[in-house]
């Protein structure tokens, strides 16, 4: 299928995995998309690199003290230059914008995300934690300003696909895959003892170091429930999360007279991001197709809650609803990092977000102020215990 306009692109959070890989399928279509804006956290050499690569109109680093370092590394270059976290809620509202492919990582993502929402800008959402956060608020200004919203992550994408012709058909249930992370088999006293370097090798899928992180906790895929009845306005009884190691079947649907569609694919994230950026039509790739000759077997088994408790909370902090998935997040956010910056061990991640979700003032009916100071607080409270 050919795209007759150049669809214009901000990648936030376009150094880390989401973002390298958007621009990935940029270079495979050049045809098709333009890269107007891209933005990073603190990686300002990967930003320089990427920027005198695509000549984007605006570039944006988060971390206002490397502004020095891209504004004279690009400035024989035409490119608009910016620092800081406002700045990037900022530029997301350019008017050139057709897609804004939210790829940062955590609670930063919400309020870029909801500017661009306001202005009009299709979304392709990469960013979880800003429907899980907040899914109830985002839904509203999406349906107010007519937004559309496209997911990113490979099971929204696949049941996303999956519901393709299937609007009028009652849907019995959602079915999310997991791969089960490198933990899989571990027994409890095993998971007691991971290392760090254990938790960052995931068995199939290339990311970043906070998200592999949350899917050895499977807290990943806690997240991705709670993201998907935001999207598709299921209620938690009718998501089910499966453990299919091979990674295959990316998610399935399953609909009232009991048939079931599935999307297969190789664990490639860049046909989510594509079908996200060229939504309704697909494009030729380049990519790995499934070998059948070599692909033996597909499993599935339920997930252990006991071993992995991070996905009990998900399900816990979804069904109480109100400000409690957001407590989830926060508390997560600062135990991953702590994880990774070896304060803490593996197992104490899901018993400090277990604390969190008993110590943190409940509100039923939370605005963005809520959201924004319940983040704040659960922070400082998860930091002072660690």
């Amino acid at each position: 299928m050919e795209i007759k306009n150049k669809r214009q692109l901000a990648i936030l959070g376009s150094t880390g995995s989401i973002g390298t890989q958007t621009l990935k399928v940029v270079e495979e279509h050049p045809e098709c998309f333009e890269v107007y804006a891209i933005t990073a956290n603190s990686r300002v050499e990967e930003l320089i690199a990427q920027a005198r690569k695509f000549m984007p109109e605006a570039v944006v680093i988060a971390d206002e003290t490397k502004y020095k370092r891209l504004k004279e590394a690009l400035d024989d270059l035409p490119i608009k230059v910016y620092g800081g976290y406002e700045s990037i809620c900022q530029i997301v509202e350019s008017k050139p914008i057709d897609i804004v492919v939210t790829a940062m990582v955590g609670f930063s993502g919400l309020r870029p995300t909801i500017n661009a929402i306001k202005t009009g800008k299709a979304i392709a959402l990469a960013n979880k934690e800003t429907m899980v956060v907040a899914g109830e608020l985002i839904n509203a200004l999406a349906n107010e300003y007519r937004t559309p919203i496209l997911p990113v992550d490979s099971e929204h994408s696949a049941i996303f696909q999956c519901l393709a012709g299937e609007m009028t058909n009652k849907v019995e249930k959602l079915i999310l895959t997991a791969s089960g992370g490198p933990f899989r088999t571990f027994t409890k006293d095993q998971l007691e003892n991971v290392t760090k370097e254990q938790a960052l090798k995931h068995p199939n899928w290339s990311m970043g170091a906070k998200i592999t992180i949350d899917s050895a906790t499977m807290m990943n895929k806690g997240f991705e429930v709670i993201e998907a009845k935001w999207l598709f306005g299921v209620n938690a009884d009718k998501i089910e999360v499966v453990v299919h190691p091979q990674s295959v079947i990316h998610s399935m649907v399953q609909f009232e007279d009991g048939a079931i569609k599935a999307q297969l694919g190789t664990p490639d994230m860049r046909l989510p991001i594509m079908y996200a950026l060229t939504y309704p039509h697909r494009l030729q790739s380049s990519f790995e197709r499934i070998n059948w000759d070599t692909l033996k077997e597909l499993t599935f088994e339920r997930p252990d809650l006991e071993r992995f408790p991070n996905l009990q909370h998900a399900y816990t902090a979804l069904s109480k609803g109100g400000n409690m998935p957001c407590v989830v997040n926060a508390a997560n956010e600062v135990c991953v990092a702590a994880f990774l910056n070896d304060r803490i061990k593996f197992c104490e991640m899901p018993r400090l977000i277990d604390r969190a979700m008993q110590q943190t003032h409940f509100i039923t009916k939370p605005s963005l102020e809520d959201y924004l100071e319940t983040d704040r607080h659960v922070r400082e409270m998860v930091e002072s215990w660690i």
